[in-house]
């Protein structure tokens, strides 16, 4: 590592859960201390991000962390606001700190010393280093410990278990009030043989989880929907199987990084570059398409955070 730079790893976000876990999901890997920033950038800044007009620093709404030296030695950045501060660092180390970004970046890789983007995007260039969907925070040191926390919740479940992983609405898919009465049917179905733990997340819509409700309503499937510390962790760990709906590349990660089956649940719409994220996950032995009763087979736990973490060690000389 280049002297007198602090020996520590920045984490730079806009502070979203799904961004701020894929760039945490590398600096745990990588041994350095880390210091996690969230960023609260002013407008106009944060809609043209990430291009900026002079140095960012000064872009930030008060009351902000400020970015001021000493200068880490690596910066790990994801989300587009996230770029003109990770270039002002590079800039203002005058080269020596190391900045990587997970995701597409939108912009030239070459600024970057590591771009770790979805190998669906099918981005390509020296710099870049695609995986198969995105880095995470799974491993089995956490999934045991989050086995021994939710143990009371989860243990007199009826076995086999099943997690039930609820994304939402996006630009390449709907999950609206009759998508979800769809998927209940089907779910619910599965409650005389399984136990179910269903977690809905931030983008499920409000009606969306009053159907799946509503169909499993009286079966004894568990569902979190936010009214108790979230035991996201402890439903990968508890379960037997997990299912995933078809619109999130995170949490369809996180389901193939326990080595556990992963059984995709289709949702109207799709894209080519989900299809062909899907595929890679099936040639993996990860996924496969859930067709309404829960197969068994077994894979390498995906660890794509991992060989991306070392791709990172290397450029460090850790």
């Amino acid at each position: 590592m280049t002297g007198d730079l602090k020996p520590e790893c920045w984490v730079v976000s806009e502070g979203t859960a799904g961004m701020e876990n894929q760039a945490l999901g590398l600096a745990e890997r990588l041994g350095l201390p880390i210091r996690v920033i969230r960023l609260k950038v002013a407008a106009p800044w944060r809609w043209i991000a990430p291009w900026s007009l002079g140095s960012p620093f000064g872009h930030l709404e008060p009351g902000a962390d400020r970015l001021v030296p000493p200068w880490p030695c690596l910066v790990i950045g994801c989300g587009r606001q996230s770029i003109p501060f990770a270039l002002g660092i590079k800039k203002a180390s005058e080269g020596r700190t190391r900045i990587v970004q997970c995701q597409n970046p939108r912009v030239d890789p070459a600024y970057f010393d590591l771009v770790v983007p979805p190998e669906h995007d099918a981005l390509a260039g020296p710099q870049v280093f695609p995986i198969i969907g995105s880095p995470n925070r799974i491993t089995p040191g956490r999934l045991a410990a989050a086995k021994r926390e939710f143990e009371g919740r989860f243990l007199d479940l009826r076995a086999p278990r099943i997690a039930v992983l609820i994304g939402g609405n996006s630009k390449d898919y709907r999950l609206d009030r009759a998508a979800a009465a769809a998927m209940g049917a089907s779910l619910r179905a599965l409650c005389a043989e399984h136990g179910l733990m269903v977690t809905a997340s931030r983008r499920t819509a409000k009606d969306a989880r009053a159907a799946l409700r509503d169909a499993l309503a009286g079966t004894g499937a568990y569902f979190w929907d936010g009214d108790a510390p979230n035991p996201y962790l402890g439903m990968l760990a508890w379960a037997d199987a997990i299912l995933v709906t078809a619109d999130s590349v995170n949490m369809a990660c996180e389901a193939g990084a326990t080595g556990k089956p992963v059984h995709i649940v289709a949702l109207p719409g799709g894209s080519p570059k989900f299809r062909r994220f899907h595929e890679s996950l099936a040639a993996r032995g990860v996924a496969r398409p859930f067709v309404g009763a829960i197969g068994t087979w077994a894979y390498d736990p995906l660890d794509e955070t991992g060989r991306a973490a070392n791709k990172i060690k290397a450029l460090l000389d850790l």
